[in-house]
């Protein structure tokens, strides 16, 4: 097989504004004779790399938030809406037919949805109590806000580290979450040592097994829209005594248990106790307890406005069994006091309050 080396002639280029081809010089190399014959190619003859294209804009659509563009969140939402208030309806319907059945009303004037209180319970909300539900709902309020701006947070703006240990670090957030857990648990144990003092934990703790019965009573009267008689200035029902005991005495120290437990204060190298108590433990409660303040808060003040507005405010702000507008426009008032703090919550607000207690890094 004969081989032979040549030089080729460069011409045009092949694609525009390109180097002319062949880029010289080019040698010829040999390539195995086939069939008998003898024939070159040159080594250089590829085709050189195609110009990359470029990708074609992706086609723009309307923007989701989520699984759903905005339409389709409205359209969720009337048709959402549309079948929780039939099925609503539904209920008040099955309900109310329920409770007329002969056995029910024979259970209503057994257990007609309250107790009596014993003979040294005290009537009425004094004022203190009405402090301590606008304190309280003002601090529930921005630690929800908090821990579901923690959960959420990817790149916290500051962060805030103890003057004693500056190797330790939390986000500016997490630290205002927690300094209001604490303001929260103080306030919370000054309601129960003053609840114990004056006797008014015997409207909020069960005294009879007899609530029970009634608690059912009281829930079939709201579902049905029959309202149970309402005399908080005397006595609770038994469906109020019952979820006001839950939220003072089983959610919140299951809140402040948890909160501790995945806290900075929770002493890590404790190995025994930290089995006992593991932190997902913890995680997994922290936020149900959440959800559950956030439903009864909800229906809290749901049935607050629909069942006789005005004397039940009152009752909870102006410390007094009258219908007038007193105590709506304490509540009013406090509802500005409680938006200013969730505007006011924010890192340039709070940085020179944290500096007080520590370091504070911005971002």
């Amino acid at each position: 097989m004969a081989t032979f080396g040549t030089t080729l002639r460069r011409g045009l280029p092949r694609i525009p504004g390109g180097e002319p081809w062949p880029p010289a010089p080019v040698d010829v190399l040999p390539v195995a004779a086939e069939r008998g014959t003898e024939r070159t190619a040159p080594a250089a003859d590829v085709l050189p790399p195609k110009p990359r294209e470029e990708a074609a804009p992706a086609a723009s659509g309307p923007r989701r938030y989520g699984p759903f563009t905005r339409p389709q969140w409205v359209g969720a939402v009337l048709v959402g809406g549309a079948a929780l208030l039939i099925v609503a309806a539904m209920v008040v319907f099955l309900t109310r037919w329920f409770v007329s059945l002969d056995f029910m009303r024979d259970f209503f004037r057994m257990f007609p949805g309250d107790y009596p209180l014993p003979e040294v319970a005290p009537v009425g909300i004094p004022a203190w109590v009405g402090w301590q539900h606008f304190f309280n709902v003002f601090l529930m309020v921005l630690i929800i806000r908090s821990g579901m701006q923690v959960r959420r947070e990817k790149r916290p703006r500051a962060f805030w580290s103890p003057r004693g240990n500056k190797r330790r670090r939390i986000s500016l957030t997490l630290w205002f979450h927690q300094a209001l857990d604490v303001v929260w648990l103080v306030n919370g144990v000054v309601f129960v040592i003053l609840l114990l003092v004056t006797g008014q934990w015997m409207r909020i703790v069960p005294t009879s097994w007899s609530v029970f019965p009634n608690a059912v009573s009281a829930a079939l009267q709201y579902v049905s829209l029959d309202w149970p008689t309402d005399d908080g200035w005397v006595n609770y029902n038994a469906l109020q005594q019952l979820s006001y005991f839950a939220v003072v005495f089983v959610a919140a120290p299951l809140a402040a248990v948890t909160g501790v437990r995945m806290s900075g204060v929770w002493p890590t190298t404790a190995a025994r106790l930290n089995r006992a108590y593991p932190v997902e433990w913890a995680r997994r409660t922290h936020f149900p307890v959440m959800i559950f303040f956030v439903g009864f808060i909800v229906v809290h003040v749901t049935l607050v406005l629909a069942t006789g507005a005005l004397r039940n405010l009152n009752h909870m702000y102006a410390a007094q069994d009258e219908v007038n507008w007193a105590g709506f426009w304490i509540f009013a008032a406090s509802l500005l006091v409680i938006a200013g703090g969730w505007v006011a919550a924010r890192p340039r607000v709070l940085a020179p309050v944290a500096r007080l207690f520590g370091t504070v890094l911005m971002r």
